[in-house]
């Protein structure tokens, strides 16, 4: 019946708005594309042409408070990740928001303290934590065959991807960073996400920006405004320590003159055994009959749409209650490291992570 589907609003008819409306579109058995509203309304109208969506709202706070939505997609500038989901969990709704869950630690910290008022569903779109090679490695390391996971390393450097030179993926005041906050934010959940969750406490850090203000290393992603500004890091590097002793190291770049593959990578470092992905290649570590083994990890049979399965968790913690899997907690670890990376960049010292909330 379609009173028991989830109606959808959605905040935001860019890139990444369309590939949410694309995977929920694809669950009309779940859900009812009700809403869409851009700053730019002529793009919200294509978006809900494309899609069949209800209504084109007018604004974004006309949206959230309509009645006939029970939940919130934000695809909009990481500068108003916060004030929107916020604004829409005192609304009564739940919110799917895309990552960074904030601009900042104390954005972040300001969702989590509205979810834990409002007692709403805030779950943050990253999505690579169900595609099929972390899941094998997630399933390994739960099962123990890893041991004590002590070390991990991991990053994404691109040799030449700087996406929007100029818009606002390249100014600090609406995205909060570069591509330590873009692509670096994904690398370090799923490293989190494999290690256990290990709480961190510290971090050391630097960044750099070699090419940007040079407008070199200009990547085919977003749409470039040359009179626009980049003040934000090309590369950043950094060590993140854990409660439990356990380290992580981060490395990520938009462009740098190395030999890479352009692929995300990770190692985890196991007692018992390791773990390596780079790309879509995943395998197993290990040591028997006093021989190294590698095991390679194979894709399981059917299709696999990471994105469908996120949208799918989404809807699950909706309907049952549940805190999904990249909560709002998630959210403010990933932006606690972040800004510490930041800020050890400037003062060149450790910073120690400030919890309290």
């Amino acid at each position: 019946m379609e009173t028991n589907k989830i109606r959808l609003g959605m905040i935001g008819a860019g890139a990444i708005g369309s590939v949410h409306l694309n995977t929920f579109g694809k669950l009309s058995d779940e859900v009812i594309l009700q809403g869409i509203t851009d700053v730019y309304l002529p793009l919200a109208e294509k978006r809900a042409e494309e899609y069949g969506i209800n209504t084109v709202f007018n604004s974004a706070e006309e949206l959230i408070h309509d009645p006939q939505i029970d939940a919130i997609i934000i695809g909009v500038p990481n500068k108003w990740h916060a004030p929107l989901a916020i604004q829409a969990l005192k609304a009564g709704k739940h919110v799917l928001v895309e990552k960074p869950m904030g601009i900042n630690s104390e954005a972040a910290k300001d969702i989590v303290r509205a979810q834990r008022e409002t007692g709403k569903v805030v779950m943050v779109g990253h999505q690579m934590r169900w595609q099929w090679q972390f899941q094998q490695i997630k399933e390994q390391v739960e099962k123990g065959s890893l041991g004590k996971i002590y070390n991990a390393k991991t990053g994404w450097f691109r040799r030449k991807g700087i996406p929007g030179w100029g818009s606002w993926f390249t100014q600090k005041s609406e995205a909060g960073g570069g591509p330590l906050i873009d692509i670096g934010v994904h690398m370090l959940d799923i490293a989190l996400y494999l290690m256990g969750n290990p709480k961190p406490v510290s971090v050391y850090g630097s960044t750099y920006a070699e090419f940007g203000p040079k407008k070199k290393g200009i990547g085919s992603w977003g749409t470039p405004n040359w009179n626009g500004q980049y003040d934000v890091e090309d590369l950043a590097t950094a060590l993140i320590k854990m409660e439990d002793g356990s380290t992580l190291s981060l490395e990520v770049s938009w462009a740098v003159h190395m030999d890479t593959s352009n692929e995300p990578f990770i190692h985890l470092m196991g007692s018992e055994g390791g773990a390596s992905l780079s790309g879509n290649h995943a395998k197993i570590l290990t040591e028997q009959f006093d021989r190294a083994i590698d095991i390679d990890l194979t894709p399981p049979e059917g299709e696999q749409d990471d994105r469908a399965q996120l949208s799918r968790h989404f809807i699950e913690c909706i309907r049952e209650g549940k805190q999904p899997i990249t909560s709002a907690m998630s959210g403010l670890t990933n932006n606690l490291i972040l800004d510490a990376i930041y800020e050890s960049s400037i003062t060149g010292r450790e910073v120690v992570l400030d919890w309290n909330i």
